[in-house]
């Protein structure tokens, strides 16, 4: 049978953004706050309203090609992609980590060499020279794990955060990436909503119930009745 005119505009505007309520007003029906809401879901639940829904989706689904377990393989990718493949937090050694002795440890000659020149340039003529040492040797590697006896940092190294180089990012990883915004503290690396995405899918798959299903049982039914006569004694 065919749908009504303003059902046919409901099936039409609940695509849009999958709201029955707002569907339910931009298809000309005339209620207002929880009246809406219920007309809506009553009306979703007709019949021949699901039938025509399921219909467009499937028209929709065809001329784009795309299918729903396209959407939810996406979905199941973004909860569960290591968010470590795009920033993480790392603790790296302290200079005096694994130099000689945990003394400083240079990079290189090269670094050594600059650091003594401007120690010399900028000292005093008539004062003491605080001249940089290589007691601590080269080879300094601000990638390393910190050295658990550091006398320096006692083992906990130095924080930083490292984002990896989004131009090389594959798979879930590029899929969880979402972005870079400028602040004024630096760079903000943004990640897509893994808890939603797992909602999604959880949803998707029919493991959530958004209404509340009650068993009305004989006895339930006889305590529900008591305390509506309770409460129509007490308005009396």
């Amino acid at each position: 049978m065919k749908l009504q005119p303003k059902q046919e505009r409901f099936v039409e505007e609940f695509l849009v953004d999958l709201n029955a309520t707002a569907a339910y007003i931009r298809a000309g029906y005339r209620a207002r706050g929880n009246s809406a809401e219920a007309s809506a879901s009553k009306l979703l639940r007709n019949p021949k309203v699901q039938a025509a829904i399921a219909a467009a989706r499937e028209a929709l689904s065809e001329r784009t090609e795309i299918t729903q377990d396209m959407v939810l393989e996406r979905w199941w990718m973004i909860a569960t992609a290591d968010p470590n493949d795009v920033v993480q937090f790392r603790r790296t050694c302290c200079r005096y980590c694994h130099g000689e002795g945990h003394q400083f440890q240079w990079i290189d000659v090269e670094e050594f060499t600059a650091s003594v020149r401007l120690a010399m340039s900028t000292a005093a003529d008539d004062g003491p020279k605080a001249i940089p040492k290589d007691d601590g040797g080269f080879g300094y590697d601000n990638k390393a794990d910190p050295h658990p006896g550091c006398p320096q940092c006692f083992g906990e190294g130095k924080a930083e955060v490292h984002g990896k180089d989004t131009r090389h990012l594959k798979g879930a990883a590029r899929l969880l990436y979402a972005g870079v915004k400028l602040t004024q503290s630096g760079f903000e690396i943004q990640m897509r909503n893994q808890d939603k995405a797992l909602e999604n899918v959880a949803r998707h798959l029919g493991m959530f119930k958004d209404k509340l299903e009650l068993e009305v049982t004989d006895d339930l039914a006889a305590v529900l009745a008591a305390a509506r006569e309770r409460a129509i004694g007490n308005r009396g």
